[in-house]
């Protein structure tokens, strides 16, 4: 069963068009929202979390939309940015107290947990916090609700090394019951590597593909040659080709029936080389 559905939805502002995308997110499973800055990432995660409103289509979670339900609707999602969106002068013993009143399935109980095993104090305003403890106060939030989808905008920029490997466990608890999903928007396509099932690559406000991480890594090659290898046969068959003065770095199909020659350095490529050569291949 799919736990977020996206059909056709679209936003028009004066110099951009969010146009026609659509994908879904099956219980249980990750998705990572990948592209450049402007590509649209960020206006589709204000559609589904109802920030602003899509000009046309649909987004359900657990096959609930908004017009159906708006407080059930929003009870379901949880979200976290790149910045606290917490007011600065609150304490978190305030905050825990409007989420009481604001979500009907908060449990005090449940965040008073996350508030001791990650030492936030109850005290302090949150402009005193660091980075990481915001973004942890932002994570205790959410977990100590029942939501069934988390959307993720850039959540992890600027966190030191263990504390990302803490969230992105986090995450990978949070979908082991097989009922809850993950949509995650980030540059760092590391973290993708490690814990995403799905990927969707949007660019200009256009789907240029959605698939599973695994499809997606066994799909294409990564080609390193010097420039006597860049045949013209060869030249046709490579996806985002960047030449320098050393040589030649692109992709090419797994499907594709061209034999490299021995000269080549072939190898399977990250989530941020196909990235790379597929905003190439579009440029050119």
């Amino acid at each position: 069963m799919n736990l977020l559905e996206v059909k056709d939805i679209t936003k028009q502002y004066k110099n951009f068009t969010l146009d026609h995308i659509s994908f879904s997110i099956p219980a249980g499973y990750i998705m990572g929202y990948i592209g450049q800055n402007g590509a649209g990432k960020t206006t589709t995660l204000n559609i589904i979390t109802q920030l602003i409103h899509a000009a046309s289509g649909t987004v359900s979670i657990d096959g609930l939309s908004l017009d159906e339900d708006p407080i059930a609707y929003r009870d379901k999602i949880g979200y976290i940015g790149d910045s606290s969106y917490y007011p600065e002068e609150l304490t978190l013993r305030q905050i825990k107290g409007i989420l009481k009143d604001f979500y009907p399935s908060f449990q005090p109980e449940v965040f008073d947990q996350y508030q001791k095993k990650w030492n936030l104090p109850d005290q302090k305003k949150i402009k005193e916090f660091s980075r990481g403890m915001k973004v942890k106060l932002m994570f205790a939030s959410v977990l100590s609700r029942d939501t069934r989808l988390l959307v993720l905008d850039e959540a992890t920029n600027g966190l030191d090394p263990v504390m990302r490997k803490e969230i992105l466990t986090l995450l990978q608890e949070y979908i082991s019951d097989g009922k809850r999903s993950v949509l995650f928007s980030t540059h760092i396509l590391e973290d993708l590597e490690q814990i995403a099932d799905y990927i969707f690559f949007i660019e200009k406000g256009k789907k240029v593909l959605c698939d599973s991480k695994d499809e997606l890594l066994e799909s294409y090659l990564l080609v390193k040659g010097g420039p006597e290898d860049l045949t013209e046969p060869l030249k046709h068959s490579l996806i985002g080709l960047e030449v320098n003065s050393f040589g030649f770095e692109a992709l090419l199909s797994s499907r594709d029936t061209i034999v490299p020659s021995k000269g080549l350095l072939t190898a399977r490529p990250s989530i941020d080389q196909i990235l790379l050569h597929m905003i190439l291949e579009r440029k050119r």
